[in-house]
C-alpha cells in the first residue's frame, strides 16, 4: 500500500483515540501466542517421553532432561534470532504487512509437520525449526506493527496499547496452556501439536481481515540510515580515524545530523539491552526446566484440583493476564504520586530483581527434591508469580523502549534486537545442557546446584546494571 493510503488510514482516527487496527493486531496476537505456547506447553516432556527417555529409566532421566532442555532452548534461541531477520527485511524491502501475512502462512505448514510426525525425530525437528522461522520472522514485525498505528495525535496511548498487546499475548497462552495438555494427556501428542495448527491459521485469517486498517509505513530500502553501514564505513576507511575519534566522528562528514542520531540511538538501546540475555535465559527456564521439575511435585492442590505437569505454567501467563492492569493503573501511577517516577531503566532493574528471587524459591524447592522431599505445587505457584512480576517490569517495558528508542526507519529491527536477546539467552542455556548431556565439566551443576548457578548469575547482573543505568539517557522517537 502507498503511503498515500497511509495518511488516508491516519486522517480517518479520530484524535486521541485508539486506532481502528489495534483489535486486528491483538485478535491476531492471542491466537497465534496460542499456537506458540500450546505447543511449547508439552514439548519438554514429550520429548523426554517420546524421544529421549520413552523406557522411563531413572538411569537415564539425567541426561534425558539434559538433552530435551537442550533441544527446547534451541528452538526458542532461533525462534527469537529469526526477528532480526524478518525485522531486517521488513524494513528494507517489504514491508511489515506482507512479511506478517506470507510468513504466517508458513508458520502453519510447520504446525502440520509436527502433528503429522510426532513419532520421527528427524521430521519433528523439522516441524520445530519450521515454526523457528515463522514464529520468529514475524514476531518483530507484529509488535513494531502496534507503535506504526499511532501519530503524535494519540501516542499518549501508545503505553495502554501495548499493555493490551501484551494482555493478548497471555490470554492467548492460558487458554493453550489449560487446554493442549489435556488434549495431550486424553487423546495423544498428534492432536495437541494440530490444535495449535489450526489457532496458527485462524491467526493468519484475522490478520488479513484487518489489510485494510492498517498504517502501511513503506519500506526504506538499504541505505545509510540502517547502522550496519556504520561497521562497513569503518572497514573501509580505517586510515581516516584518529587518535581519540569515534567512528561516528569520523563518518559525520558523509552522514547528515538525522542518520548519525540515528546510530546513537542504537548503541543506546544496545547498552540496555545487553543485560536483556540473563533475563530471557532465567524466564525461558519456566517453560522447560520449570516443567519438568513439576514432574516431581505434590501436584494436588488441597483445593479439589490436580494439575498435570504440563499445566503448572499456564500460572504465568494468568497471573500476567491478572497483574498487567494492576502495574498499569495502580502499581505505576501510586509510586508516581509519591513523587517515584517509574521511568523504563528503574523498571527494568526491578524486573531483574524479581526474577531472580523467583529462582530463589526454585532453587529451595530443588533442595528440597534433592533431600528426597515432595514439595508442594505451591511452593512453584508462588516461583511463578514472583517470576510473572518480574515479567511485566522487564518483558513490557522492554518492547516499548525497544520502539520509542529507535529511528523511524528502523522500528522493527531495534525490535528485533529486542528479540535476539532471548535468542542469546537461550542459546547460553542450551550450551549449558549440552554440555550436562555430554558429560562436560558443566555436568556438576545437577539439582539444586544448577538453578542456584543462574541465580547468581542474576543477582550478580542486576548489581552491574543498576550502576550502568544511572549514565543512559532516552531519546524518543514516536511517529
Amino acid at each position: 500500500m502507498t503511503s498515500n493510503h497511509s495518511n488516508e488510514a491516519l486522517t480517518e482516527e479520530k484524535k486521541g483515540s485508539f486506532p481502528k487496527a489495534i483489535p486486528y493486531i491483538l485478535g491476531n496476537e492471542a491466537a497465534e501466542r496460542f499456537s506458540f505456547y500450546g505447543m511449547r506447553s508439552i514439548l519438554s516432556t514429550f520429548l523426554v517421553a517420546q524421544f529421549f527417555n520413552p523406557s522411563g529409566n531413572p538411569v537415564l532421566q539425567k541426561v534425558a532432561e539434559a538433552k530435551s532442555n537442550e533441544m527446547v532452548h534451541m528452538f526458542v534461541a532461533l525462534a527469537y534470532f529469526m526477528p532480526m531477520i524478518g525485522g531486517l527485511v521488513a524494513d528494507w524491502f517489504f514491508g511489515k504487512y506482507k512479511v506478517i501475512f506470507y510468513v504466517s502462512v508458513l508458520y502453519c505448514f510447520g504446525h502440520l509437520t509436527l502433528a503429522l510426525f510426532e513419532n520421527n525425530l528427524d521430521m519433528f525437528s523439522l516441524g520445530l525449526l519450521i515454526i523457528a522461522c515463522g514464529a520468529g520472522g514475524i514476531k518483530s514485525c507484529v509488535s513494531a506493527n502496534v507503535g506504526d498505528q499511532f501519530d503524535k495525535s494519540n501516542e499518549h496511548l501508545m503505553t495502554k496499547a501495548y499493555s493490551w498487546f501484551y494482555f493478548a499475548i497471555n490470554a492467548g497462552s492460558v487458554v493453550s496452556n489449560i487446554f493442549i495438555p489435556v488434549i495431550y494427556a486424553s487423546i495423544g501428542a498428534a492432536w495437541a501439536f494440530g490444535v495449535p495448527g489450526i489457532l496458527m491459521a485462524i491467526a493468519t485469517v484475522v490478520f488479513f481481515l484487518g489489510r485494510n486498517k492498517y498504517v502501511h509505513v513503506p519500506p526504506s530500502g538499504i541505505n545509510r540510515n540502517n547502522f550496519v553501514f556504520i561497521t562497513y564505513y569503518a572497514l573501509t576507511h580505517l586510515g581516516d580515524k584518529k587518535e581519540g575519534e569515534s567512528w561516528l566522528d569520523v563518518s559525520k562528514a558523509e552522514y547528515d545530523h538525522e542518520k548519525v542520531e540515528g546510530v546513537k540511538a542504537v548503541y543506546r538501546v544496545l547498552a540496555v539491552f545487553a543485560f536483556i540475555p540473563i533475563f530471557w535465559a532465567l524466564w525461558d527456564q519456566n517453560l522447560a526446566e520449570w516443567v519438568l521439575q513439576a514432574k516431581k511435585l505434590d501436584l494436588n492442590t488441597g483445593l479439589g484440583y490436580t494439575f498435570l505437569p504440563e499445566q503448572v505454567q499456564v500460572l504465568n501467563p494468568l497471573f500476567l493476564v491478572s497483574f498487567i492492569p494492576v502495574f498499569t493503573y495502580v502499581v505505576y501511577p501510586f509510586f508516581e504520586k509519591l513523587g517515584i517516577k517509574t521511568t523504563p531503566l528503574r523498571r527494568l532493574g526491578a524486573g531483574f530483581f524479581l526474577t531472580a528471587v523467583s529462582f530463589v524459591i526454585i532453587s529451595l524447592i530443588q533442595t528440597s527434591i534433592d533431600a528426597g522431599g515432595q514439595p508442594s505445587v505451591w511452593w512453584q505457584i508462588l516461583a511463578y508469580l514472583v517470576l510473572a512480576w518480574g515479567e511485566i517490569l522487564v518483558s513490557i517495558t522492554g518492547l516499548e523502549y525497544a520502539y520509542t528508542n529507535s529511528p523511524k526507519s528502523m522500528k522493527s529491527t531495534m525490535t528485533a534486537i529486542w528479540y535476539s536477546a532471548v535468542s542469546i539467552g537461550n542459546l547460553g542455556v542450551a550450551l549449558v545442557n549440552g554440555n550436562i548431556a555430554k558429560g562436560g565439566f558443566l555436568a556438576q551443576l545437577e539439582g539444586a546446584s544448577y538453578f542456584w548457578f543462574f541465580t547468581g548469575l542474576m543477582f550478580a547482573s542486576t548489581v552491574i546494571f543498576m550502576l550502568v543505568a544511572g549514565k543512559l539517557k532516552e531519546t524518543k522517537y514516536v511517529g
